[in-house]
């Protein structure tokens, strides 16, 4: 499970995408700007391949507030996705 204490990538997302894995699940949080509005997008796909190679349809995709609550709520996001999502994953 990622932990929110531990987890503080906002400033770097904000200039970088940033990318990690955890257990067969591969993430990518990154600064999505649509006109003016900026927002965090949040990308989940299973292992082995990277984001390049991986199908689209095998991506899970979901966007928040590009801020500490909404980093927040796409941390509880990506571990609701991480247990319920198990096969996906590799795990049983």
């Amino acid at each position: 499970m990622i932990e929110k204490e531990k987890f503080q990538v906002l400033n770097y997302v904000k200039k970088e995408d940033y990318t990690g894995s955890m257990d067969g699940m591969r993430y990518m949080l990154r600064k999505k700007t649509t006109g003016e509005e900026s927002c965090l997008e949040v990308i989940l796909w299973p292992e082995p391949f990277c984001y390049g190679k991986t199908p689209k349809e095998r991506k899970l995709r979901n966007e928040f507030p590009l801020s500490q609550h909404g980093l927040e709520q796409a941390i509880d996001w990506m571990n609701g996705q991480y247990e319920s999502q198990t096969e996906l994953w590799g795990r049983r």
